[in-house]
């Protein structure tokens, strides 16, 4: 398939279709690695934003039952007291069997009949007008219940930063691949130019200005670049496309959602991948020129 990128050469440079068919590889793995990255970010953003969202919509209280109450009667009382507050949706106190559930996963069935499971109570909010912490907290001062909100913002804090790390690192990546991409294609311009010294020359004993012979090079990275990344973008697209078929509604797992418009994000890697081969080749060709070639 890459040797099939060289079947249409500009005439006045000779046809090196070895040396140019491992660097069209070495671009197609690059813009497919590229590829990986960004949609690993796009999704990684996605999963974070959409446990931030569930976050911000619920919140936890723990209930201390007082002198002569258990403390199932002050959860019941702390959800009755919350499920009247503005900005609530429902409110439900936790029974044991729901908390030693949660608990089991984590420590075993061994230690859970003595364990001391405090006693809570789930607040679902109102998506559009949530209520605040403080607003919770003072409708249970005032009820007389000895309680603490928990609004689950230190975990919202850590997921969305977490989002923003794994966003800069994607972006690190694709700086990386991109700087990779150019270096490839600059050896590759001076080798061609190396090998094609003779050509060189004459076309500038002919008139053939140091502008136009590094158009002829650039145009020719330009487009290899392009097909490579096509290549690598078609790949890439492929196996988003196969692991959302496979994955259903939720991608591959909830921790790496994806969709159908993330194809979307891939299009642009072969003009990408070929305004990079051109930037790269034109200023190594007319560095190398100047030099006397």
């Amino acid at each position: 398939m890459i040797r099939r990128l060289f079947n249409t050469r500009p005439s006045l440079l000779p046809r090196d279709a070895g040396g140019e068919a491992w660097l069209a590889g070495l671009i197609a793995v690059l813009c497919f690695l590229a590829c990986l990255s960004a949609v690993g970010a796009v999704s990684a953003d996605r999963a974070a934003h959409g446990w931030a969202r569930q976050l911000r919509a619920e919140a936890t209280v723990q209930v201390r039952p007082r002198v002569g109450e258990t403390g199932a009667e002050a959860a019941a009382r702390a959800a009755q007291t919350l499920a009247g507050v503005e900005g609530v949706d429902e409110a439900e106190a936790m029974d044991r069997e729901t908390a030693e559930a949660l608990l089991r996963p984590w420590i075993g069935d061994a230690v859970l009949p003595d364990l001391p499971i405090p006693y809570l109570v789930t607040v679902r909010l109102d998506p559009a007008a949530p209520a605040s912490a403080v607003t919770l907290g003072r409708a249970l001062a005032e009820a007389g219940l000895d309680a603490t909100v928990d609004d689950h913002s230190l975990w919202r804090g850590e997921v969305e930063r977490s989002a923003g790390l794994i966003t800069l690192l994607a972006a690190a990546a694709f700086l990386l691949t991109a700087g990779a991409a150019g270096a490839a294609v600059a050896y590759a311009t001076r080798a061609g130019m190396a090998a094609q010294a003779g050509v060189i020359s004459t076309l500038s004993l002919n008139g053939a200005s140091d502008s136009t012979l590094a158009g002829l090079f650039q145009v020719r990275y330009g487009l290899l670049a392009a097909g490579a990344g096509a290549i690598g973008a078609g790949v890439a697209m492929a196996l988003v496309a196969g692991l959302r078929f496979l994955g259903g509604a939720e991608g591959v797992t909830p921790a790496l959602p994806l969709a159908w418009s993330d194809l979307l994000i891939l299009s642009p890697c072969p003009l990408l991948a070929a305004t990079v081969a051109l930037v790269a080749a034109r200023f190594t060709a007319l560095a190398r020129l100047k030099r006397g070639h």
